[in-house]
């Protein structure tokens, strides 16, 4: 009778060029403090190496690892959400809210498409009848360390 014994890291794909990987993720920022994480809710991220969804340098701190692997990086603001573009800011004409929901600065509001989708913008300043409303990424502008455990590697 024979045994073998496999070295499951061995066997496991590596990320590469066109792997998808499912990871689970946690991003702290500068500060220490909690900004996002998939295991909230247990729902890993599913990511297609090469498709532009994450930046280059971001791929490139996955580029290797396999199933099992845990590591833990920082970027840069223009290596992870990038930095705040200025023309992403709207003003709004305050009677665009509603009494039941006043422009409030601090505020998340979603924003009706053309499309039919919501994009959810930051109430940054109301001033009279004008409301600013920035529509970059909450995470824009801002140095980022991200812990990720890789789930799955598929080639």
């Amino acid at each position: 009778m024979s045994i073998e014994v496999v070295n499951k890291a061995e066997n496991s794909a590596m990320i590469g060029a066109g792997s998808t990987v499912i990871f689970h993720f946690d991003i702290k920022l500068a500060d220490g403090s909690a900004a996002e994480s998939t295991r909230v809710h247990n729902k890993p991220a599913k990511l297609q190496m090469g498709d532009g969804s994450l930046s280059p340098a971001f791929e490139a701190q996955l580029s290797g690892l396999q199933a099992g692997d845990k590591k833990t990086f920082t970027l840069a603001p223009e290596d992870a959400y990038g930095l705040p573009n200025p023309d992403n800011l709207y003003y709004v004409d305050r009677s665009k809210f509603s009494m039941d929901a006043p422009a409030q600065v601090g505020m998340i509001v979603g924003f009706a498409m053309p499309d039919g989708s919501e994009l959810p913008g930051l109430i940054r300043e109301v001033v009279g009848d004008s409301v600013t409303v920035d529509f970059n990424h909450p995470l824009a502008g801002q140095t980022l360390t991200f812990s990720v455990e890789i789930v799955q590697v598929s080639n």
